[in-house]
């Protein structure tokens, strides 16, 4: 198959782009408007959506002392995403991104209050907690590939890879910094605070938003059903060799190396004999390696070696699963979900970064849609695999494991798709 199809954007930076100095090129980004309106909203957003998870897989975990409790949360909310994502991809192909945007990010405020609420009245159940989490995943079926596309309406095409490292490192930021605040606020106020913030905190995306100033919705001209336009998406995926590998990437890192997430409130008790202190800190360890790898890759800027820095990133992260697995002391877990973070981050912005700049424009919603559907469909087919392999032969055993399966298929990658390296 010829792979120089289809390729739309030549990754190779400009000349002038080598005279900007370190700083200008991590943040390229920023010197768009409504990019900066968009990052400012984003980071207190996600401040308290990393509240909000934090808090709720502990509480979870307080309410049933069950791992296998804390995968069926994980499934729940990743049900709607086999259903509905895909068509959201359509849906933001065809209407404006930005209103679709406000509102899933209202139905997530909203959901986020109600818990709150049950929290504080003292009558939250686990079934409460897994019907809002299965509420909030129909919303972002809807949100999360409008959300990817939309990146693409703030930033030139030439500053698209520095856009999505200088996402994640917000997102990281928010990673580092939550659960931590988090898990203090837990300790002290309880949860029903945890949640409140969260509801807050969507007030700023919301309001930035608003305040964008973006060229008129253009209403898709695009002939045929939804269905056929989904079919148009889908073959695509299918047909391009980089995209078709780099998704395949993705739905082996949300299995198993993004589910461990899944365990961190069962192991901070079980193995490291911690509280809902622990439980953030480890969560917010995992988020300053992350962050750290996303500078990084901002830092490189228009980079041409991205898949390269793909497949380093597929072997590193399985292999520090596994050492994380075998190490049950609080420091070197620290240490280790650090590193766990950096190879997370080196695969999944630059895998997205290698998908949209594969893709034309009047396809990069519905692309973007297959690809949230496999990123997001998979974690909880992970959480719930994770949750029960745990339950049934320890917490170790099920990281250990996860992390094989997981290297197994980076080598797979290595030896069937080489040309991914040259990317």
């Amino acid at each position: 198959m010829n792979r120089e199809v289809d390729h739309p954007e030549d990754p190779s930076p400009s000349p002038a782009f080598h005279t900007l100095s370190r700083r200008e090129r991590t943040f390229a980004a920023l010197k768009y408007p409504n990019y900066r309106l968009w990052f400012q909203g984003q980071v207190v957003s996600l401040f308290g959506t990393w509240m909000q998870t934090t808090a709720q897989g502990y509480l979870i975990y307080e309410l049933t002392h069950s791992p296998a409790y804390l995968g069926y949360v994980g499934f729940a909310a990743g049900v709607p995403t086999w259903i509905l994502t895909l068509y959201g991809g359509v849906i933001a192909d065809r209407v404006s991104r930005r209103a679709l945007m406000v509102i899933t990010q209202s139905a997530m405020m909203v959901f986020a209050f109600i818990l709150a609420a049950l929290t504080f009245l003292h009558v939250v159940q686990p079934w409460h907690v897994l019907v809002l989490s299965f509420l909030l995943g129909v919303a972002n079926s809807f949100d999360a590939p409008a959300r990817q596309a939309f990146v693409g309406e703030m930033v030139d095409r030439e500053d698209l890879t520095n856009a999505i490292a200088l996402n994640a490192t917000m997102f990281h930021t928010a990673t580092a910094i939550g659960p931590a605040v988090a898990g203090i606020t837990y300790a002290l106020f309880g949860p029903g605070w945890c949640f409140t913030i969260n509801g807050i905190s969507f007030i700023a995306v919301i309001v930035a938003l608003k305040m964008m100033k973006l060229k008129p919705h253009v209403r898709s001209s695009v002939a045929g059903s939804a269905f056929s336009q989904l079919k148009e998406g889908m073959l695509y995926v299918v047909r391009h060799d980089v995209v078709r590998v780099v998704i395949g990437i993705i739905a082996v890192n949300s299995m198993f190396t993004l589910s461990l997430n899944t365990l961190v409130p069962a192991w901070s008790v079980s193995v490291l004999g911690g509280n809902a202190t622990t439980n953030g800190f480890l969560y917010s360890a995992r988020g300053v390696g992350s962050l750290i790898g996303a500078l990084t890759i901002a830092t490189l800027g228009r980079i041409s070696y991205r898949g390269k820095l793909v497949t380093f990133g597929s072997f590193v992260t399985p292999l520090l699963l596994m050492a994380f697995a075998a190490f049950h002391w609080l420091p070197a877990s620290l240490i280790i979900l650090g590193g766990i973070g950096v190879g997370t981050i080196m695969v999944m912005n630059l895998a997205n970064a290698l998908v949209q700049t594969s893709t034309p424009e009047h396809l990069r919603g519905r692309v973007m849609g297959a690809y949230t559907w496999i990123f997001f469909g998979f974690m909880p087919v992970g959480s719930l695999w994770t949750g029960e392999v745990a339950a049934r032969v320890g917490l170790s055993e099920a990281v250990l494991i996860n992390g094989s399966l997981a290297l197994l298929a980076a080598v797979a990658v290595w030896v069937f798709f080489p040309h991914l390296r040259k990317q």
